[in-house]
């Protein structure tokens, strides 16, 4: 357990960047998921979907959830599959 102030604060602000990253990631896998689906059966929607997958790929990368090469390779795979 923290003892300090300066330590139960820091416990704090990691539980919320946490919470964020979590919710990102989450989102990310949600739409990669569901552009996996889609384009089993309709490729031109899962096209549709891609520039949305894209940016939340994107976002994620820039907060540094996930590494930019990480992020190039989950959109290099996602394209491919969506042609």
């Amino acid at each position: 357990m923290p003892i300090t102030q300066s330590a139960k604060k820091a416990i704090r602000g990691s539980l919320r960047r946490q919470a964020s990253n979590n919710s990102r990631k989450r989102a990310m896998k949600e739409i990669i998921k569901k552009i996996e689906k889609v384009s089993k059966t309709d490729k031109k929607e899962a096209f549709k979907m891609l520039s949305s997958a894209f940016a939340i790929i994107d976002k994620a990368a820039k907060k540094n959830v996930i590494k930019k090469n990480n992020a190039a390779r989950k959109k290099s795979r996602l394209s491919r599959l969506t042609r």
